[in-house]
């Protein structure tokens, strides 16, 4: 349920109004409506119109293109977290006779497959998907253009794949099992497959008069799955807050953070717009904030979801022209005027509710040979350790239940964190994948690898 628009200020809001008015009218588009969502409910709906006096609601049908492809993604996680299939495999291990099966799933859902970007002529956003019955038809007499796992290349084709792959395992039509596994538990009633009234039509707009041309709303048959659906920005919202924090009945968690961290091969030209992508969702570092969500567009539309986790505030954009405005960077101003405008009020802190005694000590200051950290308690056990000063590698730590951590993020990901205590019981070094930290910078009471020169600190004389 949509929140009071009240719970922005007066200033935001004009602010939110301002940004999609100035892009429904310099992008020269019908229509444009956007929500933002800030602490898990929507608490801004703005629309524009060239229709006097009829501005589209949140729940007004939109075509969202490759937004569908992040559903299709959830599906996919779905299968691996029940064990059905690992994202290490090989496709053809579950779907046989593609042509690309040398490609893993998880290169799939990564567009690192190899795959082509789009399906054989005729244009297949453009064309019926009865065009393209089969898979055969999808994928063409060359359906891999790079070696599997080497470069992050768009593929429609894979998300196909990835579709076929959810039917092959299931036993149902991939709309089907949506509807059923994830749309209806998260009360997503207004996305769908074909358009449901009320919704916008397409259109495109001459590029030198102001003019528009009907575009045709073709159901993508096989393609479906990389772009088929339609869907609201009520809808889009409530399935934002489930990209932010997950929902048991669909993916939990700890499987939706999986999803929006880098998942393909990042080339020079990504790295310098600061652009990756993960499992299903695109991402982005914009204004200082790291940004994940989707984008997408067909004939007649243009969608964006967009979602700052750190500030807990995400913004849904869709309009209907082929192009014109620019949804994506419409939806990084929206979360920037919020998070700017309206900063994130941090959780009162508080004592943790108990602290081990032979966890508590190792707290405080560690030296790896010169370099200085502090470890730090955390909540439920675990530990953090970070650099005292400058840049370097940081990590926090989940407690493994017998006296070790494992690195959550970074350098020492998946890396053994445990304290070696002497024969008396006394600390003498932390050992962190093999590298040893000690009370003192080089404490030639501990093991240091090479040793401790005997002569010790010392000036030039």
């Amino acid at each position: 349920m949509t929140t009071p628009q009240e719970e922005l200020l007066p200033a935001t809001r004009r602010a939110l109004l301002h940004r999609i008015a100035v892009a429904q009218a310099e992008g020269r588009t019908p229509s444009l409506v956007a929500a933002v969502v800030r602490d898990g409910r929507t608490v801004w709906h703005g629309a524009r119109s060239s229709v006097d006096g009829h501005g589209p609601d949140e729940n007004v049908q939109y075509r969202i293109g490759s937004i569908t492809k992040t559903f299709t993604a959830v599906l996919i996680l779905r299968l691996r977290d029940e064990g059905v299939l690992d994202l290490s495999d090989p496709l053809e291990k579950h779907l046989p006779g593609t042509g690309a099966g040398e490609a893993t799933i998880a290169e799939l859902l990564a567009h690192s497959g190899g795959l082509a970007a789009e399906s054989p002529a005729p244009w297949w956003e453009r064309t019926p998907g009865s065009l393209r019955p089969e898979l055969a038809d999808v994928l063409g007499d060359k359906p891999l253009l790079h070696p599997a796992g080497r470069r992050h290349h768009y593929s429609n084709p894979g998300y196909t794949l990835l579709g076929a792959l959810v039917e092959e395992v299931r036993g149902a039509a991939w709309e089907d099992v949506l509807r059923r596994e994830v749309l209806e538990p998260l009360g997503l009633d207004r996305t769908t497959g074909r358009p449901r009234a009320p919704h916008a039509g397409g259109w495109a707009v001459h590029p030198w008069a102001d003019v528009m041309l009907a575009e045709p709303a073709e159901d993508l048959g096989r393609m479906a799955p990389a772009g088929q659906l339609w869907s609201t920005t009520g809808d889009l919202a409530r399935f934002a807050v489930f990209l932010t924090r997950g929902d048991d009945r669909v993916l939990k968690a700890e499987t939706v953070r999986e999803m929006r961290a880098p998942a393909a091969p990042v080339e020079a030209a990504d790295v310098a717009d600061g652009a990756a992508y993960g499992l299903g969702l695109q991402i982005q570092h914009r204004d200082g904030r790291l940004l994940v969500g989707h984008s997408g567009s067909l004939p007649g539309f243009l969608a964006n979801l967009t979602i700052a986790v750190d500030d807990d505030v995400a913004a849904v954009v869709l309009t209907n022209c082929t192009s014109g405005p620019q949804p994506a960077g419409i939806g990084a101003d929206l979360v920037r005027i919020v998070a700017e405008a309206e900063p994130r009020i941090p959780e009162p802190w508080r004592p943790l509710p108990q602290a081990d005694a032979s966890v508590l000590e190792l707290a405080g200051q560690w030296y790896w040979g010169t370099h200085a950290f502090a470890l730090r308690l955390t909540s439920g056990g675990g530990v953090a350790l970070e650099p005292l000063s400058g840049s370097g590698r940081r990590s926090g730590f989940r407690a493994n239940g017998d006296g070790t951590w494992t690195g959550l993020e970074g350098y020492y990901a998946g890396e053994t964190l445990r304290a070696v205590r002497r024969p008396d019981g006394t600390v003498s070094h932390l050992d962190l994948g093999s590298f040893v930290f000690t009370r003192q910078p080089y404490d030639e009471a501990a093991p240091v690898p090479g040793g401790v020169d005997p002569e010790g600190w010392r000036g030039i004389s």
